[in-house]
């Protein structure tokens, strides 16, 4: 049977069609035989062409892999084979192949039943002869990548070994093998084992140095070991931070390398500051940092080309080029990541002598690189941006907007929509000057040039989306615009992001949309019922839109035409097929929801089926295949019989390098998520969002239709939602879906109440994450190394944010009395962040936080009286207006609940607020103010002389800004008209 096979596969590799589709055939016939494995066998052992015992191989494989658990007797036959054969094969193909091969059977076999295995890998690996050591560790490699967890006992020689090989730095295959064996180790190890690692870190470094000057694919391929290291145990590579920076920055700058290798440099340096931001400061790797990717930034395209994104026309560009990014595009990335996780007063001192020479720069690519910089800085250091750079940085982006060269006038164009994304509401003030701008480039811009019209719509949209009522004198020409655009213009890129505005205009515009209601819907009308394949991204885009409508302008507009819009959606769907419509139609649906409510129910079945298909739907994962992908040419010979043999265990396909998602399926299953939840904008942070959503809704039934069976599934879901919020606050590595997992267990205790903290053990748990954040323990934080340094990432401060706004809601939920020793716990936390050193935004939160708390423990505050009132009264007189303001409302609620020990301190505090009263200029203060008084007066009259503070307390009616204050003034009112009516 082996020569009869040995023709089949030859006969494969004839250019003959036809004779390739009977030899397909005849194979398909073939693996039926029982002998077939045999056959291979002989096939692999004797064949001398190389393609033909590689073919064997891989073939081989997919048969074993289906049939070794019903192999008995020729399990050890074919397992010496391999081994015996690998030492032998001289082709690196056939070797490959064989070393796949030996890989899978080792996966069901397990160590212990063949240990030859690894005394060949070590016997090898070990030889004097080079090409054996090359043998040796890939067929190590082929293994620990499909199963690194068996050679746990083996780890220790493994990294003797590595470390032997590592050193052989003439042999490139053998460094190549090597690092990759160590980057499917690295995961594997944990606890004191990592440290086996440590030792290796700069030998990774000189073999991927080594492997640059041999192969340089080979070498980019290489440092993925570093994402392994930093993915698994980043605390090993701390120890060589500053060597591994320097040599990422190396490869980063050097221009004779590929632009694959100097981008990978670059993701690792971005990687390395995400995760250790606080370690680059301490060993004052930042200034090498921002020498180093500024000339990147700024370097020109080669003579006569352009940056893709600088392309004139969106057609220009090439198939999947929008998406690439150039070791520029990454540089501006690694600025992006050190704003979002550095101080900004640790990053702009440095920044700022590199930036602003090129902002003033005659060079366009280095005006382009610092308004490129100018842009990334909005998102992560917004609020140092807000309270000092604001004006100063606007006024250089306008200016750039209507520069003579179109590089710059795009750059310029990309910071004002990420300014006006990050930067509200203050931007929102500076209309008067930026709209005008905006429109005036709109009707210059060349329409053919799509790219610069899509760029123009991008700022635009961004910067109206928030205006409000600010929006209302720029509406008639907006509208005029658009609607003409989505009428008459012959561009369908020009409608598509036409409509794309038309839904931003109305988000910042909402009820002032109405008089153009009807026109705008005769337009959307008309793409909405279009049947063309050519028009279908503007009808994708007018269905997104509308659900924008529909958010924006509400019940009493939408109301008559829910039905049809719902309709309208369900159709679409159903009649064409795209990833990119279903996500509208979803945004569409939860919209609609909100104006339909209980009139949706007879649509709910139907909706929610297409939503979980979505969410379970593979369609859109490319599979990445290795170079044994050409031969599986007969993937489907196998019949159902063989298919199924154990269908306990799923194999892993040996083939499979990766998985790639494409961006409109990924956006699909957001929207998925949002639309049975809330609206968000990634699949993880929406399906965390909308278990919550699904808790409080259940619980509103609950409360409108009380049983002891609707009360149970409350109860069920809360057992399975609140452990996965815990855990994933304490354990996602990525800060934002960690932000939206302490907003919606905040939202859960602010809806669910007591019933999200069941027991004394629930309670603990929940402190025991916030207090995990607030100590920066959790996985997405950078521990902190300098207990002193309490500057911080803005991000960082959000995210401690979210953590401290749980405390009074958990205070809430489970009563003073019972929180107070958790309190305990927490208090020296947030006293630690009123400290004058502090920021602002930190005094803010902290000082919010602890009034906040007040408010809900209540009686049990009296205890914590001693401790509160002295920050309190500091921050009271502190320059920033939140923190002053925040502050004189915790004094008024720690009046109202610290008892007997507050009394005592009343003279003082009215002495305080008298002060305050006459002098300070903050509306909110001054409204605050007001209440404070009122608490006192409400709990103790007596000490409060009424005849003297209540004249000044009516002066300063009505409250201008904290309206919510109005029910205690108010109240106090009352109270003295009852209690004195001669006052």
């Amino acid at each position: 049977m082996a020569n009869m096979l040995e023709a089949i596969l030859r006969s494969l590799l004839q250019p003959d069609n036809a004779v390739i589709q009977q030899a397909t055939a005849q194979l398909k016939e073939a693996v039926k035989d029982p002998l077939i494995i045999p056959a291979l066998c002989d096939v692999l052992r004797g064949a001398q062409d190389p393609q033909i015992r590689q073919f064997a191989a891989v073939l081989l494989r997919r048969r074993l892999i289906k049939r070794w658990k019903m192999m008995q007797e020729q399990k050890e036959s074919v397992k010496s084979l391999l081994l015996e054969a690998i030492a032998k094969e001289p082709e690196h193909k056939v070797r490959y192949a064989i070393a796949q091969l030996s890989a899978v059977i080792l996966r069901n076999e397990k160590l212990e039943h063949w240990p030859q295995f690894i005394q060949f890998v070590l016997q090898a690996s070990r030889s004097n002869i080079p090409e054996q050591r090359q043998v040796g560790l890939l067929v190590l490699r082929c293994a620990v990548d499909l199963t690194a967890e068996m050679f746990r006992p083996h780890f220790p020689d493994l990294i003797k070994l590595f470390t032997q090989t590592l050193s052989d730095l003439q042999n490139g295959p053998l460094l190549f093998y090597t690092v990759q064996s160590v980057t499917c180790v690295a995961p594997e190890l944990v606890g004191n084992e990592t440290n086996l690692l440590r030792p290796l870190i700069p030998k990774l470094v000189t073999a991927i140095k080594q492997l640059i000057q041999i192969n340089q694919v080979q070498a980019c391929d290489a440092m993925e070991v570093f994402d392994a290291l930093m993915e698994n145990e980043v605390s090993v590579i701390v120890h060589y931070l500053s060597e591994v920076i320097h040599f990422c920055l190396e490869i980063a700058v050097s221009t004779s390398l590929s632009d694959n290798l100097r981008v990978k440099s670059l993701y690792c340096i971005r990687f390395l500051i995400k995760l250790k931001s606080k370690s680059i400061l301490k060993q004052k790797l930042l200034p090498q940092i921002l020498n180093a990717v500024f000339p990147i930034m700024c370097a020109e395209p080669p003579p006569g080309q352009l940056d893709p994104e600088d392309e004139e026309e969106e057609d220009e560009l090439l198939e999947g080029e929008a998406e690439m990014e150039l070791p520029k595009h990454y540089a501006v990335q690694v600025i992006d990541i050190l704003a979002l996780h550095l101080p900004p007063e640790k990053l702009f001192p440095q920044l700022s002598p590199l930036m602003e020479p090129c902002l003033l720069s005659s060079n366009p690519y280095e005006r382009k690189a610092g308004l490129m910089c100018l842009a990334v800085l909005s998102e992560g250091c917004a609020d140092h941006i807000r309270n000092k750079h604001l004006q100063s940085m606007l006024q250089l982006v306008c200016q750039a907007i209507t520069d003579k060269n179109h590089v710059v006038r795009n750059a310029a164009l990309y910071a004002l929509g990420q300014f006006s994304e990050h930067l509200q509401p203050d931007i929102s003030g500076y209309a008067d000057s930026v709209l005008p701008l905006l429109m005036d480039y709109l009707v210059n811009v060349d329409p053919s040039h799509t790219a610069h019209l899509t760029k123009a719509y991008y700022a635009l949209e961004n910067f109206v989306e928030n205006l409000g009522s600010k929006i209302e004198p720029y509406l008639p020409t907006l509208m005029e615009r658009i609607l003409s655009a989505l009428s008459s213009s012959d561009s369908v890129r020009l409608k598509e992001l036409s409509g794309s505005a038309l839904g931003a205009i109305a988000n910042g515009a909402e009820q002032l949309l109405c008089p153009y209601f009807a026109s705008i819907m005769e337009v959307l009308k008309v793409h909405l019922m279009q049947t063309t394949e050519e028009g279908r991204p503007v009808q994708i885009q007018c269905l997104e839109t509308l659900g924008v409508l529909v958010y924006s302008l509400g019940k009493e507009t939408f109301l008559p035409l829910a039905e049809d819009c719902c309709l309208l959606g369900l159709n679409l769907c159903d009649r064409i097929d795209d990833p990119n419509m279903r996500s509208c139609a979803y945004s569409l649906f939860a919209a609609l929801s909100g104006v339909m409510e209980d009139n949706i129910s007879h649509h709910l079945e139907k909706m929610t089926t297409m939503m979980l298909l979505t969410l379970k739907s593979s369609q859109g994962i490319v599979i990445q295949y290795n170079e044994n992908r050409s031969f599986m040419l007969f993937d489907d010979e196998a019949d159902e019989e063989d298919i199924v043999i154990h269908e306990e265990e799923e194999e892993e396909d040996p083939d499979i390098e990766g998985f790639i998602v494409e961006n409109a399926f990924v956006d699909e299953k957001v929207e998925s998520c949002a639309s049975l939840g809330s609206p968000h904008n990634n699949v993880r942070k929406s399906a965390y969002e909308a278990i919550g959503k699904f808790v409080r809704s259940v619980h509103i039934v609950c409360q409108k239709y009380p049983s002891e069976t609707n009360a149970k599934v409350v109860l069920q879901l809360l057992e399975v939602v609140i452990p996965a919020y815990l855990h994933g606050a304490v354990h996602d590595k990525e800060r934002e879906v960690v932000m939206i997992i302490l907003e919606s267990l905040n939202n859960l205790l602010k809806d669910v109440k007591e019933l999200c903290v069941r027991g004394p053990e629930q309670l603990g748990k929940i402190c025991d994450v916030i207090k995990a954040v607030l100590q920066s323990k959790t996985a997405c934080q950078d521990e902190a190394e300098d207990e002193e340094d309490n500057q911080q990432a803005e991000i960082d401060a959000m995210l401690m944010e979210y953590a401290g706004e749980g405390i009074p809601l958990v205070a809430a939920a489970v009563g003073g009395g019972i929180f107070a020793p958790y309190f305990v716990g927490f208090l020296p936390l947030l006293l630690n962040k009123t400290k004058s050193s502090c920021s602002p935004a930190e005094k803010s939160f902290a000082v919010g936080t602890l009034a906040e708390s007040v408010v809900s423990l209540g009686e049990a505050t009296a205890q914590f009286v001693a401790q509160l009132l002295p920050p309190f009264i500091t921050a009271a007189q502190d320059k920033d207006n939140e923190v002053r303001s925040n502050a004189v409302f915790g004094l008024g609620v720690l009046a109202e609940h610290g008892g007997a020990a507050m009394l005592k301190n009343f003279p003082k505090l009215l002495s305080m607020f008298s002060s305050l009263i006459s002098t300070e200029k903050n509306e909110r203060t001054l409204d605050n103010v007001c209440g404070a008084v009122s608490r006192m007066i409400l709990t103790h009259p007596e000490g409060v002389p009424v005849e003297q503070v209540f004249p000044v307390l009516l002066r300063s009616m009505p409250l201008k800004k904290d309206f919510e204050e109005n029910v205690t003034v108010f109240k106090c009112i009352a109270f003295l008209y009852d209690k004195n009516p001669a006052q």
